[in-house]
């Protein structure tokens, strides 16, 4: 294990890649410890502009006079309210609050959204990768080791799947779906996006099956799933890892996708339902930026990340591109 990290740090775009990661997961992590407001409750007016310049400058003004913030009105107007009976009660006005990236359509924190919607969306992608690899993995090594019959019948199935445009079975799973949780959505994305891998890993398991270690388990006596565990697992295992990466790349784009369709989870913030809001209430036409391109920069941050990384690994372990 040492010896597969310390060749895998070796490479520039993985450690590129996996820093980006490591900052959005530290972002997620640490900014919830010092902003602990509800990201689904209304913290401002709709669509505030980010205030962190009028923020700053009205604490230092209020840090730097130590007065209260009155109602502003000249004396003469006073006494002529004061003859009715009138009194201006001088009150301090309410805290200004801090929005870094300004409000959604229903005045909640998009700073607040953005953390929330990240962790979620990364949640629903690493469950949708790993049931998807672990299905792809299974069907793929049966198939490939096995062949015959068995090998026929789901690399059938698998091809059954692959003619059938995923994202059109993810969509009619989802609609005939009532539970809209993003863990459901997660199982979901995963169960429909898993036969690319199966291919692939049928196809490396298939090249595999013949060598001399292989045999010579066969004829000392060993069960197929050791001789699968032992003999072929660590073979492909670097192509799994990187089939895992790119299921957990594709299993947030495809949340993003379903949920700018209204077709993914309700109850809770995510990249792609908040990226629905603001289409919903015309925020690109209405020039409200930070209402969609916080999401937009950060799903981008992340596929490219994980893109990278696989790319990475993929350039030390794939020997045609080493060489």
């Amino acid at each position: 294990m040492g010896y597969f990290l310390k060749t895998v740090f070796k490479s520039g775009k993985f450690c590129f890649g996996f820093g980006c990661i490591a900052a959005v997961l530290l972002l997620i992590i640490i900014y919830p410890m010092f902003d602990k407001r509800d990201p689904l409750a209304m913290a401002g007016g709709f669509f505030e502009r980010p205030n962190l310049r009028e923020y700053l400058a009205k604490t230092g003004e209020d840090t730097g006079t130590g007065e209260k913030r009155g109602t502003e009105i000249d004396q003469e107007t006073s006494d002529l309210l004061a003859q009715f009976g009138m009194i201006i009660e001088e009150r301090e006005a309410p805290p200004v609050e801090l929005h870094l990236l300004g409000t959604d359509n229903f005045g909640r924190d998009m700073m607040a959204q953005l953390v929330a919607g990240t962790k979620t969306s990364l949640v629903i992608g690493l469950l949708a990768g790993v049931i998807a690899t672990f299905i792809g993995l299974t069907i793929g090594l049966l198939a490939g080791y096995l062949g015959g019959q068995l090998d026929n019948f789901l690399s059938s199935l698998t091809n059954i799947f692959l003619v059938i445009p995923s994202f059109v079975i993810l969509v009619l799973v989802s609609v005939s779906v009532s539970t809209k949780s993003f863990l459901t959505t997660g199982v979901i994305i995963g169960i429909t996006s898993w036969p690319w891998t199966a291919r692939a890993v049928r196809a490396q398991t298939t090249s595999l099956r013949n060598r001399d270690h292989v045999n010579l388990s066969k004829l000392s006596g060993h069960s197929m799933p050791r001789i699968i565990i032992k003999d072929i697992l660590p073979y492909i295992a670097s192509y799994v890892v990187m089939a895992f990466i790119l299921q957990v790349a594709s299993g947030i784009l495809s949340e993003a996708s379903i949920s700018m369709l209204g077709l993914g989870p309700r109850n809770v913030a995510t990249l792609g339902l908040m990226m629905n809001w603001a289409g919903s209430f015309n925020a690109l036409f209405n020039g409200n930026w930070w209402a969609f391109l916080p999401m937009v920069f950060m799903i981008s941050l992340i596929s490219f990340s994980l893109n990278l990384m696989n790319s990475g690994l993929d350039q030390i372990f794939n020997p045609q591109i080493r060489s």
